[in-house]
């Protein structure tokens, strides 16, 4: 799963600023480190989200050294991951729905990051670009 580093800096209205050096226009704050973590990924997603809607690059993350992160779940990292090979391939929406013989707005769902996409449509979209996702199980104590 991608996991984006953050910054939590104390605000001048006793909450606490969150910021993400890799995505500058996510921004969010918390009452406490808890709640400022928990608004985060919220917040991380908006944006990448716009940027998605917008056709702009969504970077990698950043090593985290040290930092805290938001992580992101396993489906919006599949889907960052299609839209990011699209756009390294130069494939638009319309070319990969002809590729697969599929409507338009199948492939604006799967790049939707609101939207509950099957991972099975995501892996099928990758491989129509020549690329494939893989899955890894790690320790719930290391994903960040």
């Amino acid at each position: 799963m991608l996991a984006y580093p953050l910054v939590l800096e104390p605000d001048d209205n006793g909450t606490l600023l969150v910021t993400f050096p890799d995505v500058p226009e996510a921004v969010t704050y918390g009452e406490d480190e808890a709640d400022a973590l928990r608004r985060a990924v919220d917040a991380l997603e908006t944006m990448l989200a716009a940027r998605i809607a917008d056709r702009q690059d969504v970077p990698l993350p950043s090593p985290a050294r040290e930092r805290p992160c938001a992580v992101l779940s396993a489906l919006t990292t599949a889907k960052l991951l299609l839209y990011r090979a699209m756009r390294e391939a130069g494939v638009s929406n319309g070319e990969l729905a002809r590729r697969l013989g599929w409507q338009d707005p199948q492939i604006d769902r799967l790049l939707d990051l609101n939207h509950a996409s099957r991972l099975d449509q995501i892996e099928t979209a990758l491989a129509a670009l020549g690329k494939r996702l893989d899955v890894r199980m790690s320790d719930a104590a290391s994903a960040a």
